[in-house]
């Protein structure tokens, strides 16, 4: 072949498989993004606080209760 040849062109098939896990991956993420049972930001970012709140409220407790002996 000489340069002044033009080059076949290779086809690449690509496999529907590839396009399908790409698919289902997709719906996964769509599914766990939107689906009902999911709680809302707010409500797991108010549980949070509230943990924390409980959690210093027991080291406070405990703080004292050392200082009391």
């Amino acid at each position: 072949m000489t340069t002044a040849q033009p080059v076949d062109p290779i086809e690449v098939a690509r496999p529907p498989a590839v396009r399908a896990s790409a698919l289902a991956a997709w719906q996964l993420v769509e599914d766990a993004r939107y689906r009902p049972e999911r709680r809302p930001r707010n409500e797991r970012r108010r549980q949070l606080a509230q943990r924390a709140v409980a959690d210093r409220r027991a080291a406070r407790e405990v703080e004292r209760e050392m200082h009391a002996l």
